[in-house]
Formats: structure tokens, C-alpha cells, sequence
């Protein structure tokens, strides 16, 4: 049970059923102080409000405190929302942007406020989310790749930002991924080494970051293994001999013939 004692209203001030225009549905047990209010501040009872009569939402898409208004274009009719994609505040247009088409919100795409636009990426596919990899701000694009068709994704292997790059390497098609074990940061040659077919993961024998070659130690073809014997790490020798023991292959550093 929650407080009703403390209800507020966005001014700060103490709610009282009484001054309510809906003191009609205390009774209908449709509204409750303190817990489903369209008075009360906070968003969750301005919620519930709207959820037990959805038909007052539209009377509220002006209401100065733009919390109310975008929890009000939660549950207003269809028909009231597209006014809503310019509200001054990015809460209500994102709000609307959920509730509306593309065809409605692809004007948003260049919203300021990031989280408008990848509510815009949410709803795009092809072409439109392909255009979405030039946006400047890199959380954006991190939903595009996460979204992206795999074999779409080399075009973003060289985005400038790692977090981008990581997400890359860990939904590109496989016949691409080897395009990524060259990447500067470590945390992209990592995806790609626990991702990389085990036959192909000798390329990381010499890679600087011990992470990696562990990774490629850890996974790759049996076969391969003695690569990594001589390694300068004692964790990842370790881990050679180990995987070689447990096969009962030879635990020796391989000479070329």
C-alpha cells in the first residue's frame, strides 16, 4: 500500500480529493489518492489514472506539467497524438513517436533529442535505417547496428566509436568478421576471437592484448594449438598445454619441419 498522505501535486502542492474535477470516480473505485491520481506527480499513479479511464487523456495534452502530458499521450486516442510530435519537451515526442507510424514520425529522425530519434529507429527498416548509421550521436547508432540485417553490417566495421564496433563484431556475418581482427581497440579483436571459426584463429597468435590471444588459446582447433605454446604469458602456455593434455596430443612447441 502506498502513502496517500504525502500525495503532491507538480507544483509541489498537497493533493485533496475534494478540489478534484474527477472526485466522481473515488467512488467508482476508478481513482485513488495516493495511488491512481491524475493530480499526484509521480508518473506511475498519473498512469494508472489513465489506464482506468483512458478516455480523459485527451483533455490533458496540454497540461502545463509535461509529465502528465506524456503520459497522457500514452493512452489519448490515435487521432490526438500526431499534434504531440512537437511538444516543446523530448518525453512527449517519444511518447508519440511509440504510438505513431513511420510514415507519421519519420520527420523526428533529426530530432535534438537523442532518445526521439532511436525511438524513430525503432520503427525503421532498409534504406531509412541504413541513412540512421550517419548520426552523430553514437548511442543512435548503436541501436541501428543492433537492428541492421548482419550482412548489412560491414558498412559500419569502421565506425569511430568502439561500443559501435563491438556490436558490429558481434552480429556480422561470419564470412566478414575476419574483416575485424585488425581493429585497433582490443574490445572489438576480442568479439571477433570468441566469435572466429576455431581454424581461423592462429591470425591472433601475436596480437598485443593478452585478452585476445587467451580467447584464441581458449577456442581454437586442437590442431593449432602448439601456436601458442611459446607464448609470453604464462596463463595462456598454461591454457595450450592444457587443452593439448586433455586430447592426449603431445605437450611440445612444435618445430617447423
Amino acid at each position: 500500500m502506498e502513502a496517500a498522505d504525502d500525495a503532491l501535486d507538480w507544483l509541489g502542492k498537497p493533493v485533496h480529493c475534494a478540489d478534484c474535477e474527477h472526485n466522481p470516480l473515488l467512488s467508482q473505485g476508478r481513482c485513488r489518492k495516493g495511488y491512481a491520481c491524475v493530480l499526484d506527480r509521480r508518473i506511475k499513479h498519473m498512469d494508472r489514472f489513465f489506464r482506468s479511464v483512458p478516455q480523459l487523456a485527451a483533455s490533458y495534452l496540454d497540461h502545463p506539467y509535461f509529465e502528465l502530458r506524456a503520459v497522457a499521450t500514452k493512452y489519448a486516442g490515435l487521432f490526438s497524438v500526431p499534434p504531440m510530435l512537437s511538444d516543446p519537451e523530448p518525453e512527449v515526442r517519444m511518447t508519440a513517436v511509440a504510438r505513431l507510424p513511420l510514415e507519421r514520425v519519420r520527420g523526428l529522425a533529426h530530432d535534438p533529442d537523442r532518445r526521439v530519434r532511436i525511438g524513430v529507429v525503432m520503427k525503421m527498416e532498409g534504406k531509412d535505417l541504413i541513412s540512421m548509421l550517419a548520426d552523430a550521436d553514437h548511442y543512435v547508432r548503436v541501436v541501428v547496428v543492433r537492428k541492421m540485417a548482419p550482412d548489412l553490417l560491414p558498412m559500419a566495421m569502421r565506425d569511430p566509436e568502439i561500443i559501435v564496433r563491438r556490436w558490429v563484431a558481434r552480429r556480422i556475418v561470419e564470412t566478414r568478421l575476419i574483416d575485424m581482427h585488425d581493429d585497433k581497440e582490443p574490445m572489438v579483436r576480442l568479439e571477433v576471437a570468441d566469435r572466429l571459426a576455431p581454424d581461423r584463429l592462429s591470425i591472433f597468435v601475436d596480437d598485443p592484448d593478452l585478452r585476445v590471444r587467451f580467447t584464441a588459446a581458449e577456442r581454437i582447433d586442437p590442431a593449432h594449438l602448439h601456436l601458442f605454446l611459446q607464448d609470453r604469458e604464462s596463463i595462456i602456455r598454461d591454457m595450450a598445454r592444457q587443452r593439448l593434455s586433455e586430447r592426449g596430443l603431445p605437450v611440445s612447441v612444435h618445430e617447423p619441419t
